[in-house]
């Protein structure tokens, strides 16, 4: 019986792997790709009653279009995106967490992390790595009833929102997420 749970366990958590590299085939996607797919996130982000006082604020906006997170006890995700400033993509970043806990299945999301004031964009943008709650604080900006954003998060420095493809997602974490620059061709 316990061989079988192995063997389960370790069949499901190859599954689970291949589910993220075969759903996720743009995971290392080129410059242009990668700008593409910040473009349609910021489209669905735009739907979004509310966005529009995170853009007018915003100083720079770092874009992860698909993170994907997969998990059987030990989970994992990884996303890349990419830094706007002025509307323009200014470099390439990867996003990346572990976690350890009760988790089962593949999530796919899409995080916009809005600088509101020019330190912020300066500190984020001079470090080598950055990690979210040891670096600096990101306040999550929580959705409201009819998927509108709440703006009393907007007098923090770092904002971030978490919405998916089909409906916004609730009670999500940040904290713990590496982000570091990439290159890009």
């Amino acid at each position: 019986m316990k061989r079988r749970t192995e063997k389960f366990r370790a069949g499901l958590l190859v599954f689970i792997m291949a589910v993220c590299v075969f759903a996720t085939s743009d995971v290392f996607a080129s410059a242009a790709k990668i700008d593409r797919d910040v473009d349609r996130a910021l489209e669905l982000f735009n739907d979004i009653k509310g966005s529009d006082n995170v853009l007018t604020q915003a100083k720079g906006l770092l874009v992860f279009p698909a993170v994907i997170k997969a998990g059987l006890g030990i989970g994992g995700e990884y996303g890349e995106g990419a830094l706007r400033v002025d509307g323009k993509t200014v470099d390439y970043y990867n996003t990346v967490s572990a976690s350890i806990g009760f988790q089962l299945g593949v999530q796919k999301k899409t995080v916009v992390i809005a600088f509101l004031d020019e330190n912020s964009l300066r500190r984020f943008r001079d470090s080598s790595g950055w990690e979210i709650g040891v670096d600096a604080s990101v306040a999550l900006i929580a959705i409201g009833a009819g998927g509108s954003i709440d703006s009393t998060s907007l007098n923090e420095p770092i904002v971030g929102v978490v919405f998916g493809q089909k409906g916004l997602m609730y009670n999500v974490t940040l904290e713990g997420t590496k982000i570091t620059r990439i290159r890009k061709n």
